[in-house]
């Protein structure tokens, strides 16, 4: 180990330090002032973004670098992707903590947590040994698991939690498989290695082919892609809605970054066998997605249905294996994360007195209650919509490009008709908050900060879609398009 080892993982041992910081601080102040908690996890995030920008390493597009022997990488797609994860995990804070303290869960271990989360999604973005993946991954997933179960009285939450652990096990189970089989074929743990010895096979090598497939099956769940979905409806429902927020959001960047790290890194030479698999798996979850969505009545499951679709839609930026396709389907997680954040960040606004807007009748007559929050509603569902202006379009768009480029026409064409079908039940939200009568008459009321998050957030729908050539070319240029 070097010292310019320590430097490229900077921002990675600043987030474990604040992280241990946060759990001893917590012993020695009453509940009264847990505030600190919350201060002491936005600095963290706002120190961690300035680490990764002051940083000579990849964020100009032009270097990447590697550390610990080769186990780890700091290049501009990691630093972006670690850069939106900071973004989005400081709106989820602002979010979680009214709400936690709505519901009287406003303990120091949810920012614990979702901190040693984070720090699994940063090893995972910049993993570059499948070891490495793996460590982020169970770091992440451990995580994961104990957030579900967050709210220890409901037993809804612990139903959800033993469902996820026991079928993320099971994946990851398989991604270790097919990882050591990989291993067998090639003899080296290193992507660029793998990527190597891939090249110089000669042959059908039905170790490597089953190693693949695995590995694909590992990330579909990860992922939540059909048919490895199951997870996700219940976890989404059953959790605590922060913690639904957390969970919808910031992993996704994560699971794109590790696919695009196996899949093309490690096994580029083997585009045309994975971009198949890819291709059904994205088909399958853009059409049951967006079917099972329209016949829900609880927000939090549509939307979890409705992550699936998307999902499906960040696969295809996947599938042409080049730098612009890559580049779009970064672009749509990233959009995606942002969307999703400010979705729940609504249920957890409507949300009072220790009960969560989990009806999408919820809903009803929003805007006379408040027309701007209806409006912000309004933002986030026509851009999860793909509507032309807001920025979900624009994401929509370049993921279509993408397999058009690659020659799949029909995924193209499946993917616009089933956009139309989707736009049905986020439509319905709309029609529910403009024109109908509302439940109730109370009125809604959040901090300041949360009023002022929630608002750019919605308000950043149509501004990154209206100015969206800028992050779109951020994107591309991460993969040097």
């Amino acid at each position: 180990m070097t010292r310019m080892d320590f430097l490229l993982i900077a921002p990675e041992l600043w987030i474990l330090t604040m992280t241990c910081v946060i759990l001893i601080v917590d012993l020695y102040i009453k509940e009264e002032r847990r505030g600190i908690v919350h201060l002491l996890g936005m600095v963290t995030l706002i120190f961690a973004a300035i680490i990764t920008l002051r940083g000579d390493f990849g964020i100009d597009g032009t270097n990447s670098a590697l550390a610990f022997n080769g186990t780890f990488i700091r290049d501009q797609m990691g630093d972006v992707l670690k850069l939106f994860s900071y973004l989005v995990l400081a709106i989820v804070f602002i979010y979680a903590k009214f709400c936690l303290r709505e519901f009287r869960m406003f303990r120091s271990d949810f920012y614990t947590l979702t901190l040693e989360a984070l720090l699994g999604i940063m090893l995972l973005i910049s993993a570059n040994n499948l070891v490495m993946v793996y460590l982020g991954l169970e770091l992440l997933a451990l995580s994961s698991y104990t957030l579900v179960a967050y709210d220890r009285e409901s037993k809804m939450g612990s139903e959800a939690a033993m469902k996820y652990f026991v079928l993320g096990s099971m994946a990851s189970g398989m991604l270790l498989y097919g990882m050591s089989m990989i291993y067998g074929a090639t003899g080296s743990l290193d992507l660029q290695e793998v990527a190597a010895a891939v090249g110089n096979l000669s042959g059908d090598n039905y170790l490597l082919v089953f190693g693949l497939v695995f590995l694909v099956v590992g990330l579909a769940f990860k992922l939540g892609v059909v048919p490895f979905h199951m997870w996700i409806p219940d976890v989404y429902q059953g959790a605590p809605v922060a913690i639904t927020l957390f969970i919808a959001s910031v992993p996704k960047m994560a699971a794109f970054a590790m696919a695009f790290r196996l899949l093309q890194t490690g096994l580029g030479e083997l585009h045309t066998d994975w971009s198949q698999m890819i291709s059904i798996l994205a088909a399958l979850s853009i059409v049951l997605g967006n079917l099972a969505a329209i016949a829900q009545t609880n927000i939090k499951r549509m939307l979890a249905y409705s992550t699936i679709s998307h999902m499906g839609f960040v696969l295809m930026g996947l599938l042409p294996g080049t730098a612009s396709g890559f580049g779009a389907g970064m672009f749509y997680v990233i959009v995606y994360s942002m969307m999703s954040a400010a979705a729940f960040g609504m249920v957890i606004l409507l949300s009072a007195r220790g009960v969560e807007a989990e009806k999408i009748d919820d809903f009803k007559g929003l805007n006379q209650r408040n027309s701007w929050y209806a409006a912000v509603m309004a933002m986030v569902m026509f851009s999860m919509a793909g509507v032309p202006v807001f920025v979900g379009f624009f994401a929509k768009w370049l993921v279509i490009a993408a397999a058009l480029e690659t020659g799949l026409v029909w995924l193209a064409i499946l993917a616009v008709v089933f956009s139309v079908v989707g736009a049905f039940y986020y439509l319905r939200i709309v029609k529910l908050m403009y024109f109908d009568e509302p439940v109730t008459e109370s009125e809604i009321n959040a901090p300041v900060d949360f009023r002022a998050a929630i608002s750019l957030n919605g308000i950043m729908m149509i501004g990154l879609g209206i100015f969206s050539s800028s992050l779109i070319a951020v994107c591309m240029a991460s993969f040097g398009a």
